[in-house]
């Protein structure tokens, strides 16, 4: 027998071992994604039946899962609420101005930390990494001092601006321009482009899935965020979704109306999962080339 023959046979010999034990694997892998997936959705669908069941039901058995009389009450005095739509006016308004403020800051701040050189730049990353560690709670107090010094307290510009360069957009745009060749820059140099047109005519194009994946997470970050818009904003008119939920639901005698603020969850929670299902594809593609995966 050659050595070409013997080592066909065993590779024939390991595939014949193998695959019992792939066809044993993979069936309990499945099983183990779907339980997973089913655990995660639990509080989901436990939203959903609360928000489709009368005040009166969800105070007798709140812990029911499923409704014993179907009701969109809750939807239709969720809407009639009022300030509902300056709520939501104020939040897509919000929302914008962090989301374009982070595509802008981020590719700025994380193309010249992963292609340029320059004094100071292991020292600026170093902040960024470090900022990144520093929870909200500590800093709060700063922000507020500086917002109210500016003239910004109870505005949107004031809800806004704080969230505008968050240093784990700059740290996600920094690894993916990291990923980039440097010989294709180069290449552009080489040929006279200058750093601005190499920056937007290069660079950004390339950068499609880390420009998704910010704008996800920041729109996210956002959209949810509660404790800076309570302390900012001081009157109706300033207020955004989740701060006018609190306050319109515990408006009635200091009585929690869960059926509104169950409602009032599955309302905000649409717009990120419509902004999910349209960017998920880049989302994967930008989490996959940061090495965050």
């Amino acid at each position: 027998m050659t050595a070409v023959a013997a080592l066909r046979n065993a590779e024939t010999a390991t595939n014949r071992i193998a695959v019992p034990r792939r066809s044993v694997a993979r069936p309990l892998l499945y099983a183990a994604l779907v339980l997973c997936a089913l655990l995660t959705t639990l509080p989901f669908f436990w939203v959903v039946s609360g928000s489709l069941r009368g005040l009166d039901e969800i105070r007798s058995d709140p812990g029911a899962w499923l409704p014993q009389h179907v009701t969109f009450d809750n939807f239709l005095r969720l809407f009639r609420t009022e300030g509902f739509g300056q709520f939501m006016v104020n939040s897509l308004v919000v929302a914008a101005i962090v989301v374009a403020g982070n595509i802008v800051a981020a590719s700025a701040a994380g193309y010249a930390l992963a292609k340029l050189d320059f004094a100071g730049k292991r020292l600026a990353f170093g902040a960024v990494m470090a900022a990144m560690m520093v929870p909200f709670t500590a800093v709060f107090v700063t922000q507020f001092v500086i917002t109210v010094d500016l003239g910004l307290a109870d505005t949107l510009a004031g809800i806004a601006l704080p969230s505008v360069a968050m240093p784990m957009s700059v740290f996600i745009m920094r690894q993916y321009a990291a990923s980039i060749p440097d010989e294709l820059l180069e290449a552009a140099r080489i040929d006279g482009a200058g750093e601005f047109r190499i920056f937007f005519r290069i660079f950004l194009p390339l950068a499609g899935p880390a420009v998704a994946t910010i704008t996800i997470m920041s729109f996210l970050a956002s959209w949810n965020h509660f404790i800076w818009p309570l302390i900012v904003a001081q009157s109706m008119s300033t207020y955004t979704l989740p701060v006018g939920l609190a306050a319109t639901s515990q408006a009635a005698a200091h009585v929690t109306d869960y059926g509104l603020l169950l409602a009032g969850a599955i309302v905000v929670m649409l717009p990120v999962l419509l902004l999910f299902l349209f960017l998920q594809r880049y989302f994967v593609q930008g989490i996959s080339g940061t090495g965050m995966r």
